[in-house]
């Protein structure tokens, strides 16, 4: 069977977890077609993440008056339907306060309807609810494939009305949470009826790059891996890191990332003279990313809003104990026996946190450890997850 995904920047640093979902589905005999607005190229460091770049179809690289012309051939072949596609994008333009781009959007939805008749697509799976959805749904209203999407948080549920989430359930076929919670969240928008098709397919992780994992390090050492942008909370980390160290003087930090905040995080560092407790490496690839939650005690997410974070699933599919901020789906993934929940926002309950790791011992961190990637490798392994996926697909395309 022939489907394609859409997602507006892909590949990215941060969208892994798409490429191997879109593997996997391969392996499962699925042909993908991969679409994106646009590439984020420049910033990748990853070879896999590269070799997908030359696997995707980036609409926006075929230039605007490229776009226009077919997008119009499209909808004057097609002006019933046409009609029906404007009025929508106007209406979800208004409940948005953005309705000239949601025009933009409705040209993009009937070039990939094109597109996609072209190709013989079967079936259009968009991830994120944002505008891979409303392009995806506007494609279906112009005559284009049968659609899902794939909602992560907190974007989605931070404009849910914005961003017409119970328009875009009614319209799909079935949309996909990444954790109970973010089902929960769909609930709230969709009206009763669309609530079977509002189902629960986790993100997973590749079993075989995570062979047994190395022993826990003796030195008090910490990983956070994310984009520095405001949700992931890094600036408290920095804060609760400049506590803890007076207590714990041997405790490093080392964040792996990069975004908008970096400069605030530098700076923070400097004024609490943390230079020698933290390092900021950068983007890594993702064996370096093994590499370096094997060197570390535990993975420490502060986040303020999350989804279900990768990262938490790899740590512990490494063994690794993981302190993260009670939200989202983190209590469905981190439990007593695989590492700390903390109030969201609290730098006490960060620095509390940490010191309860610098005084567990060395076989209950182990013990913590084995917890941790028993539960992940029964939960998020990606071809069971794939297969989830698979099955609602070919439920819906061989009605």
């Amino acid at each position: 069977m022939k489907i394609a995904y859409l997602v507006n920047t892909y590949p990215r640093a941060s969208h892994t977890f798409i490429r191997r979902e879109i593997q996997a589905l391969e392996r499962l005999g699925f042909t993908v077609h991969r679409f994106a607005m646009r590439s984020d190229r420049a910033m990748l460091n990853d070879p896999d993440d590269k070799a997908e770049d030359l696997r995707t179809e980036h609409v926006l690289e075929r230039g605007k008056l490229s776009l226009l012309a077919a997008a119009l051939g499209w909808m004057l072949r097609h002006p019933f339907r046409a009609a029906q596609a404007v009025s929508a994008a106007l209406r979800m333009g208004a409940r948005a306060c953005t309705r000239n781009k949601h025009l933009v959007y409705l040209i993009e939805a009937a070039f990939l309807a094109g597109r996609c008749k072209d190709l013989g697509i079967a079936h259009l799976h968009a991830h994120f609810g944002t505008n891979p959805a409303t392009v995806a749904h506007l494609c279906r209203l112009l005559g284009g494939p049968r659609w899902s999407f794939t909602t992560h948080g907190p974007e989605e549920f931070d404009a849910p009305v914005a961003l017409s989430l119970g328009e875009k359930v009614a319209g799909a076929e079935f949309a996909v949470a990444v954790s109970s919670f973010g089902r929960s969240q769909l609930c709230r928008w969709a009206a009763l009826e669309h609530w079977p098709k509002i189902k629960v397919v986790h993100c997973g992780i590749e079993t075989r790059h995570f062979p047994a994992p190395a022993p826990i390090p003796p030195k008090l050492r910490l990983v956070a891996i994310g984009r520095f942008f405001e949700q992931k909370g890094f600036p408290l980390l920095i804060e609760a890191v400049a506590q803890a160290a007076r207590q714990h003087p041997g405790l490093h930090l080392t964040l792996v990332g990069d975004g908008e905040l970096r400069g605030e995080i530098e700076a923070r560092i400097e004024s609490l003279t943390l230079r020698r407790h933290v390092t900021l490496s950068g983007w890594k690839t993702g064996a370096q990313v093994r590499e370096e939650l094997a060197a570390a005690q535990a993975l420490i997410l502060p986040s303020f809003a999350e989804g279900l974070p990768v990262v938490a699933m790899e740590a512990m599919a490494a063994g690794r104990p993981v302190i993260a901020t009670a939200i989202a789906g983190l209590p469905e993934l981190v439990t007593p026996d695989t590492g700390w929940l903390v109030p969201a926002g609290d730098v006490g309950a960060l620095v509390s946190a940490i010191g309860t790791l610098a005084e567990t011992p060395p076989e209950r961190l182990a013990s913590m450890g084995v917890a941790a990637r028993y539960r992940v490798f029964a939960r998020h392994n990606v071809d069971t997850e794939a297969g989830r996926l698979a099955l609602l697909i070919r439920g819906v395309t061989n009605g």
